[in-house]
């Protein structure tokens, strides 16, 4: 989504340059019906495509012969590039229209979903995921614009609701199909699913789907799309270099001064044109800047925290995928259950005083997964940990959620919708950036002293990943008992060290909070205008 609604909407059943001015809603319901359900099962494509991989890491690294910084890279570079294309392609959308964008995206993605399903070397699996990244940025924004274009006021926040539930599926469906997909066929029918899904979205879309866009008057903004596109990806590469490389490594500095240079530039930029990319002047808003924030740490932290969790049951523990999926839903359902109590206890103490509790729990649950983990302890081990973290989740998204989505009038909702994706895919690259990265140091590092005595061959793939140590004991080798429980020690101590990374940023976001977050707006307040902003001022 464009971040000014300074636009003329315009809709046309056959393509762009025959668009003419009319109203864009849909006036037969059965073909809103028809539209919503092409639009969100193209979503679940999308979203079940992040963490369908996560379940099929052990194997993975074993076919494919990746280190664990490989399938580090193979799991995030799939967010890396979604989050750093979100906002370009979205515009795109928004510009030459939505439905040409959906189709090429639906066709992206299903050809990429492919090509990682075969792909034969970590190298093509790298290539074919971030194009699947590619493909996923022109669909994800655009399944919502469809919505926001076509469904009258009285619908549209129920439309809406509906997309963000199939959001929230999709991740569960993606963990558990993918799960029974790896236990009972291989890791490479994973890509099956999505490939399912984007032939049907494709078919109902092709049918069903208007070709909505906008109208602007001035040139879509190249230049502050290739800025966001650096910044991203250069921040991705620093986090995930530096903990294994270094802080002060050529290659860490280059990565972070090349985010930072462009982060600026990116700024500077926006500020000075007249339809920006983004809006940089919306943060100025504090209840949306906070609430930004809140998001992307709380996504990074999850995702991070995923990323070690499902190796941890499976490759430590000697689950099954499915098994490692049903370990997970303690905290998945906590963080629903509570994710519907956060709103309201923000009405009764305040969402500031909610996000910081949230917050709070978070770190709690962290500290608790690093301080009882252990290989002896098992499931139990990381219970109570997860329990925490899950109502601590669920109390803090929704408002910070809320927090965005209130801090800007009717008029520009669909630019709260952009910032809650961008949000959201920027923090879970860039969370398993960091954390992944803190793990697979901490793993080498540990283990790397213990492999004297070891034949050299075995002591350099259990140094790749634990995935090598345990297929050493299915081998029968005379060493693999000793080495696979040598390996499951470091695991666990990467673990405390990645869990203890994930303290130290929840302890900022709480400092952040506490003082700035959002605070309880009084009934009938309006929502400001920042000074240079042409929204008015409205009730929210």
């Amino acid at each position: 989504m464009s971040s000014f609604d300074r636009t003329r909407p315009i809709l046309d059943a056959a393509s762009p340059s025959n668009a003419q001015p009319i109203d864009p809603t849909i006036d037969d319901p059965n073909r809103r019906r028809r539209i919503l359900i092409a639009v969100c099962v193209a979503l679940m494509a999308v979203i079940a495509a992040v963490t369908g991989l996560n379940v099929a890491q052990p194997h993975l690294a074993l076919e494919l012969g990746a280190s664990q910084s490989q399938v580090l890279w193979v799991i995030n570079i799939y967010a890396i590039s979604l989050a750093a294309l979100l906002l370009p392609l979205g515009a795109v959308g928004d510009r030459w229209g939505r439905k040409p964008v959906l189709l090429t995206g639906l066709a992206v993605f299903g050809v990429a979903s492919v090509a990682s399903g075969l792909a034969p070397t970590v190298g093509v699996m790298l290539a074919a995921r971030g194009l699947s990244g590619l493909g996923a940025a022109m669909i994800m924004p655009v399944t919502l614009s469809v919505i926001t274009s076509v469904f009258p006021a009285e619908e549209r926040s129920k439309a809406i609701g509906v997309w963000t539930g199939v959001a929230g599926a999709g991740g569960v469906l993606g963990m558990f199909l993918s799960a029974v997909l790896v236990d009972f066929l291989t890791w490479r029918w994973l890509f099956a699913l999505p490939v399912m899904l984007v032939l049907i979205a494709f078919v109902l879309a092709l049918r069903s789907v208007p070709n909505s866009r906008q109208v602007f008057r001035h040139r879509f903004d190249g230049l502050g799309s290739l800025l966001s596109l650096l910044a991203v990806m250069g921040a991705s590469y620093a986090l995930h270099e530096g903990p294994a490389a270094g802080w002060t490594a050529a290659q860490t500095l280059a990565g972070l001064a090349l985010g930072l240079c462009a982060f600026v530039a990116f700024v500077v930029w926006e500020l000075q044109q007249a339809e920006p990319l983004l809006d940089i002047r919306l943060f100025g808003r504090p209840r949306l800047a906070r609430g930004a924030v809140s998001l992307v740490t709380w996504f990074g932290v999850q995702a991070g925290v995923f990323v070690v969790l499902y190796p941890f049951f499976q490759a430590v523990l000697g689950w099954s995928g499915l098994r490692a999926t049903l370990g997970l839903m303690p905290m998945a359902l906590l963080m629903m259950v509570f994710s519907g109590v956060a709103p309201r206890l923000s009405a009764r103490i305040g969402p500031r005083a909610t996000i910081a509790s949230g917050v709070l729990l978070g770190g709690a649950g962290l500290a608790l997964m690093s301080l009882l983990v252990s290989v002896n302890g098992g499931y139990l081990s990381v219970l109570p940990g997860m329990v925490t973290m899950g109502v601590g989740m669920g109390l803090a998204m929704a408002p910070s959620t809320e927090a965005i989505t209130s801090s800007l009038p009717q008029e520009q909702q669909g630019v709260a919708s952009a910032l809650n994706d961008v949000t959201r895919e920027l923090g879970t690259s860039l969370g398993v950036a960091l954390l992944g990265a803190v793990f697979a140091a901490g793993y080498g590092g540990a283990l790397t002293p213990r492999l004297a005595g070891f034949p050299a061959e075995a002591a350099v793939l259990a140094g790749q990943n634990i995935a090598n140590a345990m297929a050493m004991v299915d081998d029968g080798r005379p060493y693999g008992r000793a080495l696979y429980q040598i390996a499951q020690e470091a695991f666990v101590e990467g673990w405390r060290q990645s869990m203890w990374a994930g303290v130290a940023v929840m302890a900022v976001l709480l400092v952040f909070v506490i003082p700035r977050g959002p605070a309880p707006r009084a009934p009938g307040q309006a929502v400001r205008t920042p000074p240079g902003s042409n929204a008015r001022n409205l009730k929210p």
